[in-house]
């Protein structure tokens, strides 16, 4: 446990307050390396793709390169300018898939949300592989480990951003605005020598078959193609609670900056490209830039300076991906469409299970691409501009609806913009749908079904937890019937059990077991309880589910049966509990029956130093916790479960990350009319086990004369794939609390039907 910590903070860092999350704020200086640099970086290799293109016409179409380059800037200017008043218009936030939904509904919201996390996926296998790309443009003797390159730096884009967000804006900034810098010293450099005499790039004078005629089509293939510079616009507008205050006006100022260092260094790059007559094809060694610097630098230490510059930004600029997917994952879970996990915070305060997350999809995506850039490009552009133009006449819509000051001109711009993404998307479509394009395009409504189930099943969780029906009323707790289960031994822990039913006034206890031979020690321990022996073939799961559904059946209905599983463990460390799976697959598989509790009780071997009669001491003191996330008819059922373990003292427990639900939560506990009192912890540092740990340390139970029993109301469901869309809190406090002397842990199941 310890080592795993060590790794965890050495890796990641220490963990961050809560009260910390304003700090973690950003300057525009640091915003502008996290969330610009995919829409920087695509300068690197826009032109290049739509050289690709045109040279399919051969050599002499590659003089179209500069016009094109103009048509996509211009479009890059509307869609800049467009945005910034959709940040302003939505200082919380304003992305495609909150501007979509507000507007122009839930589905087109979830479209927009859809385009999005396909986009963040590729964005980030996109960048990484053309990174990569520019480091074999240097190196050729690199390209057959380009598979092993390109996933290694996924990982440390990753690792970089679990960090947190801070952290991870300082370890960018250099290589982005170093990337800057270089791509001016270029462009500067070419176009002085360009004054006297243009240097020519080593593919000037290769000749390209025309393949193709020249024809409009191949002209809008060729536009589309450059449109990648549009890429990672989006994300400033998902990012805007992320800049330091006055937050919309920082992200607008850093969305002007971001636009006009982006269209001149792509209108500068694809001009040098004309002026060095440029040929490039795809079998190419060198990238445009590449072949760009080495004419401008002669090969010389700049030319590797722009190289290593281009590398960095480009594999860095996955970044933009890794800040934008966490955020909207947590968005769409807060909204109920996505799992709720992906709205918690880890110890950075980052949403790190969207990090990993996006960093398994990437990942897969270049092993199943092989690495190559152009193969993945074609995925590329559809969910961008299907964001952008529902995010644009979402906004029209806004603007039509709230009409502030010169709403007139703002609804004509983004009329504008989101005509011409419009257009852009039907070329998109049309000129890349064969190539790999109809993917992303069958993706989408699956995402949009996937996240529809969701919210349905998230609805009709909360529906039933809390149906009038089925919420206890009459505050008066049934009978309590526990079973004691003997399996290969009568040992200490037994004992424990016996000293710990026997603590319970009025309930009726009992043992099971599934061997005759363990009846005369049973006895000894328990003179005056029942031992019940079941035949057993094969797995032992089956007969006593079969008994205890007998047992249950002779119950009443408000009457509750507990199966007490007493357990011995060599050492208190967390590697423990896998050293016995038949255990925990026995108490797994008896949590998931409705109308059964299963009730823990672990005895560290050590601390067995007592004879029978010692071990089987009734406690002289029982605190009774019920641990809980909300009022609802669970942690109604729980605490009246709890109220038959007739504690000396019995309260509920709420950790909160936060101060936000805390009012409204005791307000809801009054409301419920529960008698007993309600203890509300605060965990600064999000720490569910730690924190729960150091509440039930404070009792100092050891197990003889002190037992702590913790109450976990589970809610069950009955399709097993619904288990991944909840947060499993329950099995991280039982693993921790395994570890605890003298606390008893018993987990108390609600059927969530459907």
């Amino acid at each position: 446990m310890r080592t795993q910590v060590a790794v965890k903070r050495f890796v990641v860092g220490s963990p961050k307050s809560s009260d910390d999350l304003e700090e973690t704020l950003l300057p525009k200086g640091l915003a502008l390396p996290i969330f610009s640099s995919d829409a920087l970086s695509s300068v690197a290799y826009a032109s290049q793709e739509i050289l690709l293109v045109l040279g399919a016409a051969g050599t002499v179409a590659l003089a179209n390169v500069v016009p094109i380059s103009v048509a996509v800037a211009t479009l890059l200017v509307i869609v800049v300018v467009s945005y910034r008043q959709t940040v302003k218009a939505y200082p919380n936030g304003g992305g495609a898939y909150i501007v979509a939904h507000e507007n122009l509904g839930r589905y087109a919201g979830l479209v927009a949300a859809s385009a999005l996390l396909i986009d963040y996926v590729l964005t980030a296998a996109v960048s990484i592989v053309a990174g990569v790309d520019a480091i074999v443009s240097a190196a050729p003797a690199l390209a057959s480990f380009k598979m092993l390159f390109a996933i290694g730096f996924i990982l440390l884009v990753m690792l970089a951003n679990l960090r947190g967000v801070k952290e991870s804006g300082t370890f960018f900034a250099i290589p982005t605005y170093g990337f800057i810098l270089s791509i001016a010293v270029l462009l500067g450099t070419g176009f002085y020598q360009c004054l006297s005499s243009c240097p020519s790039a080593e593919s000037a004078g290769l000749q390209l078959p025309a393949g193709e005629s020249l024809d409009p089509f191949l002209l809008l293939t060729a536009f589309a193609a450059g449109t990648t510079a549009l890429t990672g616009v989006e994300a400033i507008s998902n990012g805007v609670p992320a800049f330091k205050k006055p937050q919309s006006q920082n992200a607008a100022t850093t969305l002007a900056i971001m636009g006009a260092l982006a269209i001149s260094m792509f209108l500068g790059i694809s001009l040098l490209t004309r002026l060095t007559h440029v040929v490039f094809e795809e079998s190419a060694e060198r990238t445009v830039v590449a072949q760009i610097a080495h004419a401008a630098f002669g090969g010389g230490p700049l030319f590797y300076v722009v190289q290593a510059m281009t590398a960095a930004i480009l594999i860095l600029a996955a970044n933009t991906a890794f800040q934008g997917f966490p955020r909207l994952a947590s968005v769409l879970a807060e909204d109920g469409f996505m799992p709720h996990q992906f709205n918690n915070r880890g110890d950075r305060l980052v949403f790190s299970n969207g990090i990993v997350i996006l960093a398994l999809f990437a990942s897969l995506l270049i092993f199943l691409f092989d690495a190559q850039l152009t193969s993945l490009i074609q995925l590329y552009l559809v969910g961008v501009f299907l964001s952008f133009t529902l995010s644009q006449w979402g906004m029209v819509l806004h603007w039509r609806r709230n009409k502030d000051g010169n709403w007139r001109r703002k609804l004509w711009l983004q009329g504008a913009g989101g005509a011409a993404t419009a257009l852009v998307l039907g070329v998109v479509v049309a000129t890349k749908f064969l190539k790999g394009a109809w993917v992303v395009i069958l993706m989408i409504p699956v995402l949009v079904f996937l996240m529809r189930s969701v919210k349905e099943h998230y609805a009709h969780v909360g529906e039933q937890l809390a149906e009038p029906a089925r919420r206890p009323h009459d505050r008066v707790p049934g009978n309590q019937h526990m079973v004691i289960l003997v399996d290969h031994s009568v040992d200490g822990a037994t004992a424990r059990a016996v000293g710990y039913t026997k603590a319970i006034r009025g309930a009726a206890v009992s043992g099971v077991t599934f061997t005759e031979e363990l009846e005369e020690e049973w006895a000894l321990v328990a003179p005056d309880l029942d031992l019940e022996v079941i035949s057993k073939k094969g797995l032992k799961e089956k007969p006593l589910l079969e008994y205890l559904h007998r047992r249950r059946e002779t119950l009443g209905e408000d009457d509750f049966l507990t199966v007490v599983i007493p357990e011995v463990l060599r050492r208190r460390k967390l590697r423990e509990v896998f050293m016995h799976p038949s255990v925990h697959r026995l108490k797994a598989g008896l949590l998931n029956e409705s109308g059964i509790q299963v009730l823990d009780i672990p005895v560290l071997k050590e601390e067995i130093t007592g004879g029978i009669d010692e071990e089987r001491h009734v406690p002289e003191e029982h605190h009774v916790i019920v641990l809980l996330s909300g009022v609802h008819n669970a942690t109604l059922q729980a605490i009246e479960y709890a109220e038959t373990l007739q504690g000396a003292d019995l309260k509920g427990l709420n950790i909160a990350f936060d101060d936000a639900r805390i009012d409204a939560l005791r307000d809801e506990w009054a409301a419920a009319g529960i008698p007993h009192e309600l203890e509300v912890q605060v965990s600064p540092y999000r720490n569910l086990g730690t924190t729960v740990t150091e509440h039930v340390r404070r009792y100092d139970a050891d197990g003889r004369e002190s037992v702590v029993t913790l109450v976990l109301p589970e809610y069950i469901v009955e399709k097993r794939h619904h288990q991944l869309l909840h947060n499993r809190t329950a099995l991280i406090v039982k693993g921790r609390m395994l570890l605890e002397p003298g606390v008893v842990v018993v987990s108390v199941p609600y059927l969530v039907e459907g």
